[in-house]
């Protein structure tokens, strides 16, 4: 077997708690849940499932970068951010993670460095490991509000870096990358050689006011990639639809569009029926989004009227995202915690540690979970420090 698949794949402490719980067919609260098709939402069934009847899907006419049409609604999908792209910067790809893996390739030899934000969605480790790239990791802090430590981050680069990587909004922080960090981070990027790759699925999902503006407009002095997709723009994981757009200064990025063809054309992984219906589904993503909207605002609000009756447990500040972060007393460490909510109390939750939290204290919440859920969840969390 290969050195870059040699992960431990023993069963947690953590996870058997929730096995043996469901085992034992007590119930459990889940509080980490993130797929939308199972938390209770209203999918128009009927227009999801006949746009994947369209004929053209018959036909096998592959092109490297994805059907025109189904690019073109990419495009149109930034038109409605008011932003114009080119279809041909457009690379459909069946998963955020697959358009990671594409630039890993693209950018990175063996050995090469990436640098990632952390917190940050532990998923990243596994696609990194895949392509033999080293994740670098750069501080997030937290200060009425999260921000980019960019001094950190610049102390991280070194002779094998090859690219900057965020999630705006961040997951699990939900936050916005502001438009003064951008400036630093395009800064460095133009420094070093290096490109920004730049992961938006949260971008429809504001919280407080109004969404932060996309990576894709403006001005782009770096080589910079902004990956999208169904799976939270549309609420259809399971579609598997996904986009990389590219941006840059000739002829860097000229030069990536012929080699992410290339990449691409090796694996043609986007089928013809996913590609024909995604015009459809992106047409179709405001009536759910805006239900999703509504539970992330009701459970925001279910959460801050519970911590408002107590003192020991907070919520930091978030602005976008389907997260919220609490802040509890560090009594142990967060997995110690989270076993005990399974055993004691039937709920789940993610410990900071999942995500990168480098001090104990610290919970990740859902806020798609259905609301009676989400409050029970929450009293449940609370009762462990009254």
């Amino acid at each position: 077997m290969s050195s870059r698949t040699a992960w431990d794949v023993a069963e947690t402490d953590l996870t058997r708690a929730i096995r043996e719980r469901r085992t034992a067919g007590l119930t459990l609260i889940d509080l980490t849940a993130s797929n939308p098709t199972q938390c209770g939402f209203l999918y128009d069934e009927a227009a999801i499932l006949s746009a994947l009847s369209d004929r053209q899907a018959l036909q096998y006419d592959p092109d490297p970068r994805g059907m025109e049409s189904a690019r073109a609604a990419v495009a149109g999908y930034y038109s409605d951010h008011r932003i114009a792209i080119d279809p041909e910067r457009i690379f459909l790809t069946t998963s955020t993670s697959e358009a990671y893996s594409y630039l890993f390739r693209l950018l990175a030899d063996p050995g090469d460095e990436v640098l990632i934000a952390q917190p940050s969605y532990p998923l990243f480790d596994f696609l990194a490991q895949l392509e033999d790239v080293r994740l670098v990791p750069y501080a997030l802090f937290y200060d009425h509000g999260w921000h980019l430590d960019i001094e950190s981050l610049r102390q991280r680069i070194g002779p094998k870096t090859r690219a900057i990587a965020l999630v705006h909004p961040n997951n699990p922080t939900g936050h916005f990358t502001r438009p003064s960090e951008r400036e630093a981070l395009e800064e460095l990027c133009v420094e070093h050689g290096l490109a920004l790759i730049v992961d938006e699925v949260f971008l429809d999902y504001a919280l407080t006011g109004q969404a932060a503006p996309s990576f894709a407009t403006g001005e782009h002095p770096a080589l910079t990639f902004v990956l999208s997709g169904l799976s939270k723009i549309a609420a259809l994981p399971q579609m598997k639809a996904a986009w990389i757009a590219a941006f840059g200064p000739e002829p860097e990025l000229a030069d990536a569009l012929a080699r992410l063809e290339i990449i691409a054309d090796t694996f043609l992984a986007m089928n013809a029926p996913i590609q024909c219906a995604l015009p459809a589904w992106l047409r179709g993503r405001r009536e759910i989004q805006q239900q999703i909207r509504s539970r992330l605002a009701g459970n925001l609000a279910i959460l801050d009227t519970a911590l408002a009756s107590q003192n020991m447990v907070t919520r930091l500040d978030v602005e976008a995202g389907w997260y919220a972060i609490l802040r509890v007393p560090a009594l142990a460490p967060d997995e110690e915690l989270a076993i005990r909510l399974v055993r004691e109390h039937g709920v789940s939750v993610h410990p900071g540690s999942s995500f990168g939290f480098a001090d104990s204290g610290w919970l990740v919440l859902s806020l798609l979970v259905p609301p009676a859920d989400f409050l029970a969840g929450v009293q449940s969390i609370l009762d462990i420090f009254r």
